[in-house]
């Protein structure tokens, strides 16, 4: 067997596998190859090897991307087949799989020993990015300042003929492309920048793909002049809510005793984009800016402000846009949005709710059943929360609508049947859970019968969940009744006689999330006042209330009696939480303790 060149002695001891990876080793020292399958997986060893049989035929082969191995080892093989005469007796794609047969690549690799180079062949001088250098002040590691030009020269003149391209890492770690300009006659490069804001930059200087000596370059820039912790921002622009996507909003920047200093503010819209929003800066005099914007979606945005390069105090400012106009968002509560249960004469009132709804024009209107339309009047406004009521003069079917920004909000219109006046009632409903109640705990209330023909009575509760429902027969005319809600909201409590709504019902519960703050059942009450007997007219019924352990919560006792609001006081003392009644009646009287949040 022929000696190939660059073989020792010993080469014919050792067996065709080692004396080829030997040979190879000394034609690329600079590569670690080792086998036949893992080191020839990014293809930049081929173009080595190519380069190495016949300089200068794929010189380039060290700025190739190593993510890129299939047109790497294309590359390096269809010069080799193309000009050293070597055929491709396996395909690109098959030498860069870690997987491949060894054998297959020896067979094809052992060709380049005896390869020779074609006359023609384009052979390119070879790239030195190691020769490369660049200098000037704009890579110094002090001295550069905010907004003040940094410049700097790239020499590529012993490097060969490659691409220059330089990058610059802000502080921030974005990163920019600056823009290199050729200089005439020469193999140099200017390059320039200006800093926007202190701190560390680097600047990246690449050559042929390949980073010169030295890159990345520290540069840390230093404050202007200017003193920007004397700034300062105000209006509706920066502030964290109340702004809509597509509306204009601005705020106003003020400079006074500050110095002398650029004014800037940069916008990034939700997706971290600097230059989607367009900014309008204007000097107003008197060392005041205004600066307008238009957000053009919905998201939190960042706004940088900065006086000489420096960020002013409390730059950068979070604002979450809202979304221009969503009547989907909107939400309506209250008895008078029931279907049924409201009464003619009764007050309707009804509640809005646009805080999450972006911009809009919010407009009600409710028509009586001949279609003519009912005086609606609003009873407040505050924080994006509206309250209406209305009071129908006959019975029959009433629509309410409601639009935001000119379109019905959810449910919108809503259909409410109004009953006649209700007449004599011979149920009556009363307690806590009529009123609210928490998430997952029993809302109890009390129902009793006060007329002596009682009809059926009937339940039901409408809201954001289903709720199990518990009758308790107490024998005297009266049941307590809880309910279990299992979501937080708004719950219409239908206390029926005979399928057929009592007065005031339904009864609108407002059920919260539990807090932890505040625990009822560990509220006790006792004494003669809550006995069933033994109270007497114009004298005292005295009974205790101890809320030791129950946490927050003022403590809320009301009485009925007899249908109506008894005739009756009652004192607590703060020493023992101990109550006074004194009845002025001597109908029977229901006295209901409860620990309010």
């Amino acid at each position: 067997m022929p000696v190939w060149e660059g073989e020792d002695q010993e080469a014919e001891s050792k067996t065709p596998k080692q004396r080829l990876l030997g040979w190879i080793q000394h034609k690329v020292p600079d590569l670690p190859i080792t086998n036949f399958s893992q080191d020839w997986r990014n293809g930049k060893a081929l173009g080595a090897l190519v380069d190495s049989c016949a300089p200068g035929l794929c010189p380039d082969w060290e700025t190739w991307d190593p993510v890129r191995p299939v047109e790497n080892a294309t590359e390096a093989m269809q010069l080799a087949d193309d000009w050293l005469g070597i055929p491709q007796v396996i395909a690109p794609e098959e030498i860069i799989d870690p997987s491949v047969d060894e054998q297959s690549v020896m067979t094809y690799l052992s060709q380049f020993p005896k390869s020779k180079l074609k006359p023609g062949a384009p052979l390119k001088p070879k790239l030195n990015p190691k020769k490369a250098r660049a200098y000037g002040p704009g890579i110094e590691p002090t001295g550069n300042r905010v907004l003040r030009p940094a410049v700097f020269t790239v020499d590529t003149f012993s490097a060969g003929n490659g691409q220059v391209m330089v990058y610059l890492d802000h502080p921030d770690g974005t990163r920019e492309e600056l823009k290199v300009e050729p200089n005439e006659g020469k193999k140099t490069y200017s390059v320039s920048y200006v800093p926007q804001v202190m701190g560390l930059h680097k600047v990246t200087v690449l050559f042929a793909g390949q980073e010169i000596p030295k890159s990345p370059f520290e540069v840390n820039v230093d404050k202007a002049l200017g003193d920007a912790s004397k700034v300062t921002v105000k209006g509706p622009g920066i502030e964290p809510v109340g702004n809509i996507a597509n509306k204009p909003t601005y705020f106003d920047i003020y400079t006074a005793g500050a110095g002398t200093g650029d004014v800037t503010a940069m916008i990034r819209d939700p997706q971290g984009r600097q230059n989607s929003v367009e900014v309008m800066m204007e000097d107003k005099g008197d060392s005041m800016y205004r600066c307008t914007y238009r957000p053009m979606q919905a998201g939190p945005h960042t706004i940088t402000v900065t006086f000489g390069g420096v960020g002013v105090p409390k730059s950068p400012f979070g604002v979450d846009v809202g979304p221009a106009c969503m009547p989907g968002a909107c939400r309506a509560t209250g008895r008078g949005l029931q279907p049924s249960g409201l009464r003619m004469k009764q007050i309707g009132d009804f509640k809005v709710d646009t805080r999450n709804a972006g911009s809009g024009d919010l407009k009600v209107l409710v028509k009586d059943p001949r279609g003519i339309e009912e005086p609606v009047k609003q009873i407040s406004s505050q924080d994006g929360v509206f309250s209406y009521e209305y009071c129908p003069k006959s019975p029959g079917k009433y629509t309410v609508s409601i639009t935001w920004g000119g379109q019905h909000i959810p449910k919108s219109p809503f259909d409410v049947v109004v009953g006649p006046e209700a007449g004599p009632q011979q149920i009556r409903a009363w307690g806590p859970g009529l009123e609210g109640g928490i998430v997952g705990k029993p809302a109890a209330f009390v129902v009793e019968s006060i007329g002596t023909d009682v009809g059926v009575l009937g339940f039901a509760i409408e809201g954001p969940s289903q709720a199990k429902i518990e009758c308790e027969d107490k024998n005297d005319g009266s049941c307590d009744v809880r309910y279990w809600p299992t979501e937080a909201g708004e719950y219409a409590v239908h206390v029926t006689c005979d399928e057929e709504d009592i007065e005031h019902s339904p009864f609108m519960a407002q059920i919260v999330h539990d807090d932890n703050t505040s625990h009822p059942e560990k509220v006790h009450a006792y004494g003669p006042g809550l006995e069933t007997s033994g109270c007497q007219v114009d004298q005292l019924a005295e009974f205790t209330v101890e809320a030791e352990g129950a946490g927050k919560g003022p403590l809320k006792i009301t009485a009925q009696v007899g249908g109506r609001n008894p005739n009756c006081s009652y004192i607590i003392l703060s020493c023992k939480n101990k109550c006074e009644i004194r009845p002025g009646t001597s109908e029977e009287i229901k006295a209901d303790c409860q620990k309010l949040l």
